[in-house]
């Protein structure tokens, strides 16, 4: 009877209490400020100098540039810039080297998908990929 007693105490204390849970697909979770969710490309930004690519630990970047068109300006500009999300660990280094900061991180970690196909963001999906943008780099 003691034991009942105090299980019943300790569930009446523990009602009052405030809730601990959220309503996760209709409110957003609260998360922190160097949380690493997938990368915000800016093409614009980006010089070519494939230190991204160099860095990352599980090679899921790949990054193409050609010859400026105009002779008169120096540099490459960018062909085309891919992640496979599949084997990404958003280990946050492709935004650290990257000198131009072309490459931020934001708050966005949900990447379900029905196929693994989808896994593999090309330049103009991570270009519009505008939401959730961490506010330091």
């Amino acid at each position: 009877m003691k034991g009942l007693a105090k299980g019943l105490t300790y569930t009446l204390k523990n009602m009052t209490r405030e809730k601990a849970t959220y309503h996760y697909p209709e409110e957003p979770l609260p998360l922190p400020d160097r949380f690493r969710g997938i990368q915000k490309f800016y093409p614009e930004k980006c010089i070519v100098c494939n230190q991204c690519v160099n860095i990352c630990p599980t090679d899921c970047i790949t990054l193409t540039g050609k010859k400026h068109p105009d002779p008169e300006r120096k540099g490459r500009i960018i062909e085309t810039y891919n992640i496979n999300f599949e084997i990404c660990i958003l280990c946050d280094l492709c935004t650290e080297v990257c000198p131009t900061e072309a490459i931020v991180m934001t708050n966005n970690f949900e990447l379900a998908e029905y196929s693994r196909d989808e896994f593999f963001k090309d330049l103009q999906w991570l270009d519009e990929n505008d939401t959730n943008i961490r506010k330091e780099n």
